[in-house]
């Protein structure tokens, strides 16, 4: 499949990027709103790859040129970015394509990080709002430490969480999550439970604030 990961020049997109072209068959393009910006992080992506004796590259454009053709388009982009986003690309979808939305509202005080969850409900419900007819919305990655992800010495061991109220696109994600080496998928229902998982990422992060040796924080589920 070709898969298109917007906002893959950030942090979450550049993990995602390296895993899924080290791990899978898959065609890789990251989009940017500035097709030179996503052309120049493919080239550092594809670089690293090529440094490690992987036979893989990883193509960049514009989000629009990015997302046309592909399978599944994944919104890396910040949480009030998404729903422009998706409408921004709308053109680009054919009907079957699925968007995934690994994205969190957040906000910090004095205190750490919290959950702040948006007038629709989640962020995931936002994309899904968004989204045209025919085009599913899965919601996945929401809770993985970017800075593991994007690092191929770090083995994962870890879980991530598939919301979706389609389930042949659950299916096709959490295929595509357990293409990358030592991460599992595991079907968490409908998008009505994205609230919950997405939640789930301002707690990693303060727990891996005041615990030593825990920057890179995941979850695995026994």
């Amino acid at each position: 499949m070709k898969i298109a990961i917007l906002g893959g020049t950030g942090d979450i997109g550049q993990g995602l990027a390296l895993r899924l072209a080290a791990d899978t068959p898959h065609t890789i393009t990251i989009g940017s709103r500035d097709a030179e910006k996503a052309e120049t992080k493919a080239e550092e992506y594809t670089t690293e790859l090529d440094s490690r004796g992987l036979d893989a590259e990883v193509a960049g454009a514009e989000n629009e040129v990015a997302a046309a053709g592909a399978k599944v388009v994944v919104l890396a982009v910040p949480p009030y970015h998404i729903g422009d986003t998706v409408e921004a690309i709308a053109d680009a979808l054919d009907e079957g394509d699925v968007l995934v939305s690994p994205a969190t509202g957040m906000k910090r005080d004095d205190e750490g990080f919290h959950y702040h969850k948006p007038g629709a409900g989640s962020v995931t419900r936002i994309a899904a709002d968004a989204a045209p007819d025919g085009v599913d919305v899965v919601g996945a990655f929401h809770n993985l430490a970017a800075a593991r992800l994007a690092n191929l010495d770090a083995d994962l061991g870890i879980d991530t969480l598939v919301i979706g109220d389609d389930e042949d696109a659950k299916a096709t994600v959490t295929d595509l999550a357990e293409g990358i080496e030592g991460l599992r998928a595991l079907d968490a229902g409908g998008v009505a439970n994205a609230p919950e998982i997405e939640a789930l990422t301002p707690l990693l992060i303060n727990v891996a604030e005041h615990n030593d040796g825990l920057n890179d924080l995941g979850i695995q589920f026994t």
